[in-house]
């Protein structure tokens, strides 16, 4: 039997409940929030100042491309091909306009990612009705991801992924134009523009938030291009990524990774012009021209599937465009032959969203407590893969190899339960309005 309390008990539950309640008001104060940034902001600057050149290698690689153009007037895009958009040149470029020093760069560089974040989680914190709670999941997947996103530019791409999702029902042009300056920088931002495509309600808002936008946006990137003599390389970032092989941490790259542990004969290289380690051989090598062709096909795919849900569920195409954007941002990891760890800062902004707009009467805490606590689980082991365990992943050790296949077989699986969503979405019977 359950024990019976006494009065006594039952005398402190009341006092229980009033500091119950005492806390959340607390925790959803501004001030306890800004507190809770600046630690998880310190705390993730502090490790990244701890694994160095693990964590800020990037960096200095895009110092190196900036002092080159400076020094020598050779710029990447405007006079040879690069790995990155040219839009990524902006953000690369500004730390060194402050600092000659290296180290100044990286701090400018980790404080230019701590404004960005700080302005996002300034406009998360005010959405309704869960905008606090949303923004203390927001810092905890941060942490819980390392300090991994704030050495890349993808630290730059999550905050615009985030505040793009949270202006895009009310500002829907805005945040078109804003997802599209970030697939400038980086693609990943892509992702929120083809579901806000996929979510318009008809040709004429498809023209007006859509097609205007984007392109405003596009001709601004191309025309700097041209000026700067760089049109025949403004392209290139895609063949480049196309030449790239199968990288050890991608999704697809696990069977092979998990067959390293009993055969010697898989091969894991270092390659020196991308500077990433891929995974060679006839299977891997076939795996990364799939993965070539199965990209664009999910991400339309997906696209298609969220056209036809907004079509069926007008009345749902917030939840749709949220649903739609993570599964569009999972399948970009699930199928990319690149699996740079940072990549996993692009699945907490749909969570964030989608926990900051919802209500109860919308089913987001069931449709979002599963994806939130499971892409909290895949941020914390993606950190224990990299940087913490990533030298005995890559030689093949079984302990660091499961928490890889772990890790990935949860992008799986939230890729999937995405798509089921937007299945669900897409294909319910629809309950007829009665009037009276």
């Amino acid at each position: 039997m359950w024990p019976v309390p006494s009065p006594s008990d039952l005398s402190t539950t009341p006092k229980a409940v009033d500091l119950l309640r005492s806390a959340t008001r607390v925790f959803s104060s501004w001030p306890a929030l800004w507190v809770g940034f600046v630690l998880a902001h310190a705390w993730i600057i502090f490790q990244a100042w701890v694994f160095g050149g693990q964590i800020l290698g990037d960096v200095n690689l895009y110092e190196w491309w900036v002092r080159n153009g400076m020094n020598t007037g050779s710029w990447p895009v405007l006079d040879y091909a690069w790995v990155y958009p040219l839009g990524a040149l902006g953000p690369m470029t500004i730390p060194a306009l402050f600092t000659e020093s290296t180290v100044g760069y990286d701090w400018w560089w980790m404080g230019m990612v701590t404004a960005a974040n700080a302005g996002a989680v300034a406009l998360l914190g005010r959405a309704k009705p869960h905008g606090r709670a949303a923004s203390w999941y927001w810092l905890f997947f941060l942490v819980m991801l390392g300090p991994i996103w704030i050495g890349r530019l993808d630290g730059l791409l999550a905050p615009i992924i985030l505040v793009a999702l949270l202006i895009a029902v009310p500002r829907p042009a805005l945040a078109m134009a804003l997802a599209t300056v970030g697939a400038w920088i980086k693609i990943a931002p892509g992702a929120v523009a083809l579901a806000l495509a996929a979510t318009a309600s008809n040709l004429r808002a498809f023209v007006r938030n859509v097609v205007l936008p984007g392109a405003a946006v596009c001709a601004v990137v191309v025309g700097l291009a041209f000026a700067g003599g760089g049109q025949a390389n403004v392209l290139d970032v895609f063949g480049e990524q196309g030449d790239r092989q199968l990288q050890v941490e991608a999704v697809a790259a696990t069977p092979f990774t998990v067959a390293r542990i009993w055969d010697p004969s898989i091969k894991v290289e270092y390659d020196d012009v991308i500077y990433t380690y891929e995974v060679l051989g006839g299977g891997a090598d076939l795996t990364a021209q799939m993965l070539d062709v199965a990209l664009p096909v999910a991400a339309l795919l997906i696209a298609a599937l969220i056209w036809w849900a907004a079509r069926r569920r007008p009345e749902r195409v917030g939840d749709i465009l949220l649903v739609g954007a993570a599964a569009e941002l999972l399948a970009l990891i699930v199928f990319n032959k690149v699996g740079s760890p940072q990549f996993i800062a692009w699945i907490g902004p749909p969570v964030a969203a989608a926990i900051a707009l919802g209500s109860r009467s919308q089913g987001t805490k069931r449709t979002w407590f599963v994806p939130a606590v499971g892409t909290l689980i895949v941020a914390r082991l993606t950190m224990e893969l990299y940087p913490l365990r990533y030298g005995e992943f890559l030689g093949g050790w079984w302990f660091a190899t499961s928490v890889g296949a772990l890790r990935n077989a949860l992008l799986v699986a939230l890729l999937a339960g995405a798509l089921v969503r937007l299945s669900q979405l897409a294909f319910a019977r629809r309950v007829p309005t009665v009037t009276s």
